[in-house]
């Protein structure tokens, strides 16, 4: 497969960087989209008739079912969501012969750099591994994951939005993992506070960078965002949205594509904002961000989906004071979003049963009543189309917004395609660094060279770790 060899080299070098995915900067970066909390309690009503569904043996299992027949199989399933056990109970409960069992595992690098010394010792991996998508590149490029393409079912790719798809396939006929949860990006916003000042939603970037100056012009205190210099997957979202796409692949030969019209754009609106002072450069996630939202000096959040589990855990008080929105557009004409955050469920190349491995995984991301418990026991946004679309309630903390969930589905189905690389750490290393230095200085020329010092960056990790880079 050509795809494989294009990472055939890179699998060989394990002291490169690709391999080493520790760093406090990369790791908090990657890391940061996973404070998802938990999602309302959605669909609540039909989760236990379909649990009884699941567990009289209907559900999304590959047609034939001859895997169970060949016997009983314990596996092995490495996970980090909270509660994941429990959707797994329900596995286990309707396929005695296929048995899963949950080892809980730190997320993000740590659990790729175990999995990389695992796979390099040839013992020691899980069967199943969940896996965010940013990372399967460099797990594919370990030989560490399975092309289970030939275990699941063909219409399995038409359950899932063509950007999370390409993420599982990286553009191939393999399938490398089962799409499990997303990260479409939307706009929040402090409703009150909108009214108070007379704000308009702003449905274009150009308004967004209206509504932030009127608003900080009204009071000096209020700012409608802030560009954060420490959340690369949130700027690469946004870039995603713009057109962006920063790694490609044609046969063996890898291009990066990080210093991009449509990235620079993305750069250069960011950069004026925060030069004329209209929006705050402080990073998200510190004492101070949280104070800003509680006080409602942080009145507008650039985020994604899983926003109400933050916001209800670091701004209690503001309750109901919210609103969502589609982010604002460049081109209204054609609507589209990025994806800040999810994650797969992945078959390693070394499970014993693979074909077993890939049913269940298919079931997880896939069947109603699983998909249903990652919803209300795990606190996921389901990848699945079919399963957004079964959210009806809202969130508690947006209970003000019944159509919460029917926009977000809607917001979802716009993702643009994404390529993630087998260097993303390199890539979002640089952003940290680069764009740490930009948004302290505030100059907006610094925005546009901290993209083309990420671009040298990620080009030169990748032919020095043996990559054919066009």
């Amino acid at each position: 497969m050509r795809l494989r060899s294009a990472f055939k080299d890179r699998a060989e070098q394990s002291g490169s960087s690709v391999a080493g995915l520790s760093g406090a900067r990369s790791h908090r970066a990657v890391r940061r989209p996973r404070k998802l909390g938990r999602l309302a309690a959605a669909v609540v009503a039909t989760t236990v008739a379909l649990m009884v569904t699941a567990c009289s043996g209907g559900g999304s299992d590959p047609a034939g079912g001859s895997a169970e027949a060949a016997g009983p199989v314990d596996l092995t399933f490495w996970a980090w969501a909270p509660n994941i056990d429990k959707v797994v109970d329900i596995w286990n409960a309707a396929h005695p012969d296929i048995q899963v069992t949950v080892n809980k595992q730190d997320g993000g690098d740590p659990a790729v750099t175990k999995l990389l010394t695992a796979i390099k010792a040839g013992s020691g991996a899980p069967d199943v591994m969940q896996a965010e998508y940013q990372k399967i590149p460099t797990l594919v490029s370990a030989d560490a994951l399975a092309d289970i393409s030939a275990d699941v079912d063909s219409g399995l790719k038409a359950q899932f939005p063509e950007s999370v798809w390409e993420s599982v396939t990286l553009g191939s006929d393999a399938v490398y993992a089962v799409p499990q949860d997303a990260g479409p990006m939307q706009f929040y916003y402090r409703a009150d506070i909108f009214e108070q000042y007379g704000l308009s939603v702003p449905t274009t970037w150009d308004e967004y960078a209206t509504v932030a100056t009127q608003l900080h012009a009204a009071n000096p205190d209020l700012y409608l965002g802030t560009f954060s210099a420490t959340d690369a997957g949130w700027f690469t979202g946004l870039t995603q949205q713009a057109g962006a796409s920063w790694w490609g692949l044609d046969g063996d030969t890898w291009s990066v594509d990080v210093d991009s019209a449509a990235s620079r754009k993305v750069a250069q609106f960011w950069g004026d904002l925060v030069a004329a002072g209209d929006v705050d450069n402080q990073p998200m996630y510190t004492p101070a961000w949280n104070a800003a939202l509680n006080e409602g000096t942080q009145v507008g959040w650039i985020s994604a989906i899983w926003a109400p589990g933050v916001l209800a855990g670091n701004a209690a008080s503001t309750a109901g004071k919210w609103a969502m929105a589609p982010l604002p557009q460049w081109d209204p004409a054609r609507p589209a979003t990025g994806n800040w955050g999810g994650s797969s469920t992945a078959v390693t190349s070394q499970s014993a049963h693979p074909a077993q491995a890939a049913q269940f995984a298919q079931w997880l991301n896939s069947d109603p009543a699983a998909t249903a418990a990652l919803t209300t026991e795990v606190g996921l946004y389901p990848a699945s189309t079919s399963a957004q679309k079964a959210l009806t309630s809202p969130p508690a903390f947006f209970s003000n917004q019944p159509d919460f969930y029917p926009l977000a589905a809607e917001i979802a189905g716009t993702a643009a395609p994404f390529t993630y690389g087998p260097n993303v750490n390199v890539a979002y290393s640089a952003y940290n660094d680069q764009f740490g230095k930009a948004a302290e200085s505030r100059s907006a020329t610094g925005f546009l060279d901290a993209l083309t010092a990420m671009q040298t960056a990620t080009v030169d990790d990748l032919t020095a770790s043996g990559f054919s880079v066009g």
